[in-house]
């Protein structure tokens, strides 16, 4: 059967209800951990990239600076995050992982492999590539941040 050009396939909506569920079981999965999926995806880019300011941070993570001192004070708070003072800009704070945020970040990885697995368990691992590589281009397409690399 030929599609007309133009007529939704359905993907959009595939994508939307697979995030949904991928969100809610992710979120399930690491709250054992004590951390909700924002502070998890805050956690990550402080790993990736340590000494980054708040402003830096927000901007990458796409949300408003209020919002990310709130999840900032959260994980300091559980003792997983540092600010100290840029040694370039005594004005300026930049964040850090403590040794207990590093430990929570290994924990999490290992979660994240186990939910990916467990969420693409009805593809093969070339075929969970292959998603991955064009689920990439449309990120990459709409400006979204890139995903964590892998380990």
């Amino acid at each position: 059967m030929n599609e007309r050009p133009g007529r939704p396939t359905g993907a959009a909506f595939l994508l939307a209800q697979v995030g949904a569920l991928g969100d809610r079981l992710f979120a399930e999965r690491i709250a054992p951990l004590g951390l909700s999926s924002s502070q998890s995806g805050l956690l990550r880019a402080i790993a990736g990239e340590p000494g980054r300011s708040q402003n830096e941070l927000a901007a990458e993570l796409g949300v408003r600076p209020s919002r990310l001192v709130v999840l900032v004070d959260e994980l300091e708070d559980a003792g997983l995050v540092q600010r100290d003072r840029d040694p370039d800009d005594r004005r300026r704070h930049v964040l850090q992982l403590t040794p207990r945020g590093r430990a929570t970040w290994f924990r999490l990885v290992g979660s994240a492999a186990e939910h990916e697995a467990t969420l693409c368990a009805a593809l093969t691992v070339d075929e969970r590539h292959e998603l991955a590589e064009l689920l990439r281009r449309i990120a990459e397409d709409h400006g979204l941040p890139p995903p964590p690399p892998r380990s």
